[in-house]
């Protein structure tokens, strides 16, 4: 148990800690958050030393009688911390001691904060993966209801920040609804890797006491043990992983919003944030701006900082433990909250975002049609280079002479090639061009009914 000092390390030293030092170490100003899975892995050892006879079974129910306790002060928010609780763990031990005597020091043995820190951790962030699954599967299921609502809006598709090709405006959505459906897998595959039992490590060597792992795997409900003492007490592999997936779903967040703030400017005027995702101007009353989608996008260079932060962290660390692993909490903390928060935004903003689909449509132009052009020409037989060529000198001489592409005469085409005749005129519909896409994945009306049906299932698949 706790040395006269109140630590559970200070029967090797003499006199008292620097208080600078005394706070530099300290974590328990963010690791409380551990709170309730630090009680719940110590219930389940308490159960697993009882069972390899270190405990009897009067002892281990006072132990889990006192952890009752601890964990409801901490529910009604009437737990007192101690100057000298330096981390959750050693506040919830020394508030056990004061509530059931000497009998909690017994709760420690072969257990080290090394292997009880990453496993607290584990059980937090597994819990945290669940709720930010639920939270982004509810942004792609409103970016699906919304395609599948405007499905059949016409708008310009951009590539170089160019005016490109005919889109239909689901086929935008869409394209981050899929990219964020990658982010539900992997987020899923982290949370599998999350859920592996550190439990019974000790510090470095194991346990000596033949405490049973397979017993606290099952109280705990976690799939796996780990393998390899040393390995369990020190990896981190899990936390970089969820940085990175975080890091990686906030730039296909961050490019969503940047899309959306260049379609809600005056120049564009394709959408209008609702008033409940904006704000206005000190100065200028006339200003909304984007603020919930720019807030979006400097988000992700927090979270970004986070994971390359703990990379660096982690590269010039000898095995085993050490003291710099006690900067992963912050850093999954900090970047869990920001996921969370900005999830949640994102929703709000799709679900009430105004798509003004005049303008969308006012915004194509005939020259985004030279592709189609070329197309024409391909299916009278002309080899696609040729025709590529073809429909690029039709583009040069529409802007030579002044005039949009569709205006060229039927005899101003034929000096350009003889394959050009009456039915050319076909080209210069819109939503034929966007029709004509209708392989599996092209912006067809079939093509994002399918697309639409393909992410539906892809979530059912990850909630089963």
């Amino acid at each position: 148990m706790a040395s006269e000092s109140g630590k559970l390390w200070g029967g090797r030293f003499v006199g008292a800690v620097d208080p600078i030092m005394e706070k530099f170490n300290s974590s328990i100003m963010y690791d409380q958050r551990l709170w309730e899975v630090d009680v719940e892995g110590s219930k389940a050892y308490s159960r697993g030393l009882e069972k390899a006879g270190l405990l009897t079974k009067a002892e281990m129910d006072r132990i889990l009688s006192g952890l009752d306790k601890v964990a409801e002060e901490w529910a009604q928010g009437t737990f007192k911390l101690n100057p000298n609780d330096e981390d959750i763990h050693t506040a919830n031990e020394r508030r056990l001691k004061e509530l059931i005597g000497e009998t909690a020091g017994k709760l420690h043995t072969g257990r080290s904060r090394n292997d009880q820190v990453v496993t607290d951790l584990r059980l937090w962030m597994r819990q945290t993966c669940s709720k930010l699954s639920t939270l982004l599967w509810a942004l792609i299921r409103t970016m699906v209801d919304r395609a599948e609502a405007e499905r059949d809006v016409l708008f310009p598709g951009y590539t170089h920040l160019q005016r490109a090709q005919p889109i239909l405006w689901s086929h935008w959505i869409l394209s981050y609804a899929v990219a964020l459906t990658r982010d539900s897998e992997r987020l899923l595959e982290v949370q599998k890797r999350i859920n592996v039992l550190p439990l019974g490590s000790g510090a470095i060597a194991g346990n000596p006491l033949g405490v049973d792992r397979e017993l606290l795997r099952a109280e705990l409900n976690f799939g796996a043990i780990t393998l390899n003492s040393m390995d369990a007490t020190s990896e981190r592999d899990f936390v970089a992983e969820f940085l990175f997936w975080a890091s990686l779903c906030m730039t296909h967040l961050s490019r969503m919003t940047e899309d959306l703030i260049l379609y809600g400017t005056k120049e564009f005027s394709f959408v209008q944030l609702s008033d409940a995702y904006s704000t206005g101007s000190s100065l200028m009353p006339q200003k909304k701006n984007p603020d919930s989608l720019e807030l979006i996008r400097s988000k992700a260079g927090r979270v970004f900082g986070r994971c390359a932060g703990l990379m660096m962290t982690l590269k010039g660390l000898p095995s085993t433990y050490n003291k710099d692993l006690q900067e992963d909490k912050e850093a999954v903390f900090e970047v869990s909250d920001t996921m969370s928060a900005v999830l949640q935004v994102a929703t709000g903003v799709i679900s009430t975002l105004q798509v003004h689909h005049e303008n969308m449509v006012q915004a194509l132009s005939p020259d985004m049609l030279a592709t189609d052009l070329a197309y024409y020409l391909v299916r009278k037989g002309m080899p696609f280079r040729q025709a590529h060529e073809a429909s690029g000198r039709a583009v040069f001489m529409a802007e030579t002479k002044g005039v949009p592409l569709n205006q060229l005469s039927l005899q101003e085409l034929q000096t350009i090639s003889p394959l050009f005749s009456g039915d050319v005129s076909h080209v210069w519909d819109y939503g034929h061009s966007v029709e004509q896409y209708s392989a599996l994945g092209g912006t067809a009306r079939s093509s994002v009914d399918w697309q639409i049906g393909q992410v539906r299932a892809l979530l059912r698949a990850q909630q089963a």
